[in-house]
């Protein structure tokens, strides 16, 4: 019979290695997901924003507003 030797195991810096590992990895992950909210929510909510407010008529909304009377004080 003959015995082969096993290698040993590496157990001298293995929490250090495998946590920079993981750390890149996080890291990586958190700027593709502020990436995502960025472009996916942010970017469009500010467009939609634009969108809205680039016609908007606040006096003719005011008028229809104090008609419905909503405004007590505005007659």
């Amino acid at each position: 019979m003959s015995s082969s030797v096993l290698p040993k195991p590496q157990m001298r810096g293995l929490l250090a290695r495998r946590l920079r590992i993981h750390i890149v990895g996080a890291f990586i992950v958190a700027l593709g997901v502020a990436a995502s909210c960025k472009f996916g929510v942010a970017d469009r909510r500010k467009k939609a924003y634009a969108d809205f407010y680039r016609n908007y008529d606040f006096m003719k909304d005011f008028e229809e507003m104090r008609k419905a009377g909503i405004f007590q004080s505005a007659k």
